[in-house]
């Protein structure tokens, strides 16, 4: 079933499960795409094809908030916006190190090498890299883990994955950059949290929150995450 956090006409948007696919690839299998084409066919009991924009990428283990456009005008908006940095995304992760600071940003410069399907963290700019940045701040810890919120200022391939493991803070679950054991359900405990932006049409403020997948780690951060969220 699709947990939907927000639904209009011209946009929707879901908070998207580990292992879910956003869009095609080599493996064949059904995207998350198709998966809110069916669903507003279905509700809308509309004919033919249905028109739905995507606008971002979560990597394949990575949950958490995905936005689609439903019309063109939005897509072609929402576009505009991503590429101007004007949406606010915040993510979190847990990982098994506690980080050189509480709070910090980090700069590097990324390699992605296609056939390996991971990116390569360097201190220094060459040919082939994009620059890279994103700040952290520590949030809590448990016996063994860390909790960070992450704000994104670029939008690299495996960025936060391949940026904190340079730090020496790998995500739980996550082999490819350093984890030393996978999650049983085969994702990592990165999670796209939070985004704020102003409506592509209705140009009204959106913040939309996305609970964490429900294990008992995540449950156990989450508590402290409600906490903090209060203020606000």
């Amino acid at each position: 079933m699709l947990q939907i956090l927000y639904e209009d006409n011209h946009i929707i948007i879901i908070n998207k499960k580990c292992g879910d696919i956003v869009q095609g690839d080599k493996t064949g299998d059904k995207t998350l795409a198709d998966e809110v084409k069916q669903y507003i066919k279905q509700k809308y009991n509309k004919p033919g094809d249905v028109f739905l924009g995507i606008t971002h990428r979560l990597d394949r283990p990575t949950s958490g908030i995905v936005i689609f456009a439903r019309t063109s005008k939005a897509l072609s908006r929402l576009n505009k916006m991503f590429a101007e940095q004007n949406i606010k995304k915040t993510y979190l992760a847990v990982v098994n190190n506690n980080p050189p600071k509480i709070k910090d940003t980090l700069t590097h410069f990324l390699v992605r090498n296609r056939k390996q399907n991971k990116s390569y963290t360097n201190n220094k700019e060459n040919a082939n890299s994009k620059k890279a940045s994103l700040s952290y701040e520590m949030l809590a810890e448990s016996d063994k883990f860390f909790l960070l919120k992450i704000q994104l200022h670029t939008g690299r391939h495996h960025q936060i994955r391949a940026q904190l493991a340079k730090i020496d803070c790998y995500i739980k679950g996550d082999l490819k950059y350093g984890f030393p054991r996978s999650n049983p359900d085969g994702g990592i405990h990165l999670h796209a949290y939070k985004v704020e932006f102003i409506h592509p049409v209705k140009k009204e403020p959106i913040k939309i929150i996305a609970k964490p997948p429900d294990d008992v780690l995540w449950n156990y951060f989450y508590e402290i995450i409600i906490k903090l969220e209060k203020p606000e």
